[in-house]
Order: structure tokens, then C-alpha cells, then sequence
């Protein structure tokens, strides 16, 4: 028999004092092992499980959003980390609604990304911790690149603060791997919120009217005006020349390019838009072709950048992987045919979803001017949705405003557009037979091909 402790065995009092142990090694695990069980997902007990199944979930939504979780787990695999979760109703009720709508967009991923690191710090720090005397700050290097926390206390009161948030629930949700403190409000970087107001800047210098711009010779095509006339167009002003004479020559283009509306004139970061609206396709997911043409296989992004640096607006319909993975051989071994293909999907105007589905259902039918001059792209409204082209070459708007930023617009359609092919139509006539009039001869050539006739000489007269 063995022996019995407080009613139960010895055998099962070992077995269960081994689980104990086990169940705290993630607390000795030693730098550089990850804090994972052997399926290879994060210990039950971990941190960020505690952060997504808790009270803070406006923040644990951002995270998932902000695709964090994996760069969470290798940080939490490497040592302890500290998260400072603002509260719902800071996320909900108490932030500007346009900044909350600038961090959801696609574009803004690395804005969002660089928020949320800026709220946690690769090191344990408890309650305890903090500093005591109230004039004291510590620093701690948080996730986030280039950004700094400071602890400190207030006078009188003593709360806890981090930066200039007071804490609201010191040790909130403490685990082997981390622990999460309770603040109230979110704690915004300098970074963030400058490439906040730069957007919020941008959308309102492209909201400028213009005013004494230029004139154009409709015969040359060129500015009338000087250089320094030109030049004085206000920033955000529409271009002068229209988007085919601004243009780089390629392939089946017409007209052939005009001088630049005014090179010193770049009051947009043109490169920089393109770039930001390539990352934002490659993360949403779905449209890898669509990039690798625009960036490898043509010279389209850096064409589109220059376009936007000089103040005009484009609108990108982009078929997913899944509608070029239906191009055949034939329609992209012709010379130039990835260009003219993207061309014809570049609309230089800046439509949103809202803007095109009120058009088609205004007006019935809509043609967008296109890069691929002189064709244009037909769109009406079909199920509820926008559809461009007609036929087998139809494609949906399948992912709206993937990117918007003002001076770009991408919006995801499930198919490949092609211009329509103008059929010549022949009309034959209907039950008449139509007669054949021969052309009469003259007298005099009647009278000498019956004389040669005569003589046996009429070969000499082809007429004859």
C-alpha cells in the first residue's frame, strides 16, 4: 500500500508536483528560446493571450489588424515584455474620428504598426518598479523604432505615469512572459501624428482652385505663357497640359510628349505615394501580379510616381492574381503588351467607390478616360456594384478603396480589361439584285474598232 498524504497517494502527489514544475519553465526559459509549446503556438499562459482574451479588446483588434501577433510572439519568445493597454473608451469614444479612420486605411499599416510597438518595452516592469521620488523619469526603448517611454509620479497624488498617461490599473494582467498595466488614453508618437497631418495637409492643398493658370496653344500644344508665369501656379492647382502630352513615350502613345507642366512644380512626393500604394497591395493580399508588373517587368511605378509629383491624380483598377493568372501567352508576348495592358486599367482622374457606383447609377453608363490613349472603359452599375467593360471581358469591382490617399486610388476588380474591338458592320442588300452598268463607248471609238474589226487590226485598241 502506499502511503497516503492528506487523502491522496504518494504516487499522485509526484506526478502532480512534476505539472507544477512544468508549468513554470517558461519563466527560466533562457534568452533566445521562444516561449512556445511543441505544436508551436504560444503557451496558454502567455501575455498576449491574456491580451486578446481581456477587457482591452479595441486594442487587442489593432494588434490583430496591425499584423503584430507574430513579431509579438518572437519578442515574448526572446524576454518579458510590458504593455500599456489604453482603455476601450479611449479607442472608442475619446480619439478623433479622421485619426481612427487615417490608422484603419491599408496605406497607413506601418503608422499603425509603429502606434501600437510605441506601447510596449521589451522589459518586466511592475508596479513596484516605478520611480519613487516624483521629480525622477526612467526611460525604457519600447518596440517601436525610435521610440522612448517615460515612468515617472506625479506630485501630491502620486500616480503612476507613463509619459504623460496616468495608470489606471497598475498590473492588470500579469503573466511568466509579461504583464499588462491599465492607462488612460493612447499614447500617440511624434512620428505618427506628423504623417497624420501630413495627410491631412495633403487633402487639403489638393482641395485648392486654381487660379491664373496658364494657357495652351491648341496647335503646339505648349504653355503660351513664360516659364515664370508657369510657375506661378499655386500648389495643388491642376496640371496645365493634360495627362498624354506629361507623359514618358512608350508604346502605341499618342501624342507624343510635351514638355513637363513646370519641373520645378513637384509639390508632391510622388515616388513616395507609389511605393506607399505597392506595400499596401503586397500586404492586403491577392494582388502580387499586380505589383510585380507595375514594378518589374514595366517601368509604370516610376512613371505613375513622376505623373503624381507633378500634381495629377490616377486611379488604378487592379485585376487580383486570381484574373491574371487567366492572361494567355499570346496577349502578353506582343511587344509593349504588360504596358498597354496596365495602361488600360489607369484611369487619370481620382475615383473612390462612392464616387463611381452614384455615377453609374446617376447616369446609367460612364466612360473613364484611360492611359491607353484614345481608349476609354465603359462602367454601370450590375448587382449592386460597379462593372467595367462588357461581355467576356467584364470584370466587378471586387475590393473597393484598397488605397486612398488623395492623389491615388486603388480599387480591386476580379477580372482583366480589354478595349472593345470596333466591329465594321457591312449592310448587303435585301432581295435586289444589283444590275452592272457597262460604260458606253464613244461614237468615234465604235466607229474604229468596227473598221479595225474589218481589216483584222482591232488588237492594236485595247478598248477594242
Amino acid at each position: 500500500m502506499d502511503r497516503c498524504i492528506y487523502g491522496r497517494s504518494a504516487v499522485s502527489f509526484f506526478f502532480f508536483f512534476l505539472l507544477l514544475t512544468a508549468s513554470a519553465l517558461p519563466q527560466t526559459l533562457e534568452p533566445g528560446h521562444h516561449n512556445i509549446t511543441g505544436s508551436g503556438q504560444i503557451n496558454s499562459n502567455s501575455v498576449l493571450v491574456a491580451l486578446l482574451d481581456s477587457r482591452y479588446t479595441e486594442l487587442a483588434e489593432l494588434v490583430e489588424k496591425a499584423l503584430l501577433l507574430q513579431i509579438l510572439e518572437d519578442a515574448v519568445g526572446r524576454h518579458n515584455i510590458t504593455i500599456f493597454a489604453p482603455r476601450n473608451e479611449a479607442l472608442e469614444r475619446d480619439l478623433d474620428p479622421d485619426f481612427k479612420r487615417f490608422l484603419l486605411q491599408p496605406g497607413n499599416l506601418k503608422s499603425l504598426q509603429t502606434l501600437l510597438l510605441s506601447h510596449i518595452i521589451p522589459t518586466r516592469v511592475g508596479s513596484t518598479q516605478w520611480p519613487e521620488e516624483s521629480s525622477k523619469r526612467v526611460k525604457h526603448v519600447t518596440l517601436g523604432p525610435g521610440q522612448v517611454l517615460h515612468l515617472s509620479k506625479t506630485k501630491g497624488n502620486g500616480n503612476r505615469l507613463v509619459n504623460s498617461a496616468v495608470i489606471t490599473r497598475p498590473d492588470d494582467l500579469t503573466r511568466p512572459d509579461g504583464l499588462i498595466h491599465g492607462i488612460e488614453r493612447l499614447l500617440i508618437p511624434r512620428s505618427v501624428q506628423e504623417d497624420f497631418n501630413r495627410r491631412r495637409n495633403l487633402r487639403s492643398i489638393s482641395a485648392v482652385l486654381p487660379e491664373g493658370a496658364p494657357e495652351i496653344d491648341p496647335r503646339t500644344n505648349r504653355l503660351k505663357k513664360s516659364a515664370a508665369a508657369a510657375a506661378a501656379v499655386p500648389a495643388g492647382a491642376p496640371p496645365v497640359l493634360p495627362i498624354q502630352s506629361a507623359m514618358a513615350p512608350g508604346p502605341s502613345l499618342a501624342p507624343a510628349p510635351a514638355p513637363g507642366p513646370g519641373g520645378p512644380r513637384h509639390h508632391f512626393n510622388g515616388e513616395a505615394q507609389v511605393k506607399d500604394f505597392i506595400h499596401t497591395l503586397l500586404h492586403y493580399g491577392g494582388y502580387n501580379e499586380m505589383a510585380d508588373i507595375l514594378v518589374n517587368l514595366t517601368s509604370l511605378a516610376t512613371e505613375m510616381g513622376r505623373l503624381v509629383s507633378e500634381g495629377y491624380v490616377l486611379t488604378v483598377l487592379a485585376p487580383n492574381d486570381e484574373a491574371m493568372a487567366k492572361l494567355t501567352t499570346d496577349q502578353l508576348s506582343e511587344p509593349g503588351a504588360p504596358e498597354q495592358i496596365m495602361y488600360y486599367h489607369i484611369i487619370p482622374e481620382y475615383q473612390t467607390e462612392e464616387s463611381m457606383y452614384n455615377s453609374v447609377r446617376r447616369f446609367g453608363k460612364v466612360k473613364y478616360e484611360t492611359l491607353r490613349f484614345p481608349h476609354k472603359v465603359a462602367a454601370k452599375e450590375a448587382d449592386g456594384s460597379v462593372k467595367f467593360g462588357s461581355g467576356d471581358r467584364s470584370a466587378y469591382l471586387f475590393d473597393p478603396d484598397i488605397y486612398t490617399d488623395g492623389r491615388i486610388s486603388v480599387q480591386g476588380i476580379d477580372g482583366v480589361l480589354f478595349p472593345e474591338e470596333g466591329e465594321e458592320t457591312v449592310k448587303k442588300p435585301s432581295g435586289s439584285v444589283k444590275k452592272v452598268v457597262q460604260p458606253r463607248r464613244g461614237k468615234l471609238l465604235e466607229v474604229a474598232c468596227r473598221m479595225l474589226g474589218a481589216i483584222g487590226k482591232d488588237s492594236y485598241i485595247s478598248k477594242c
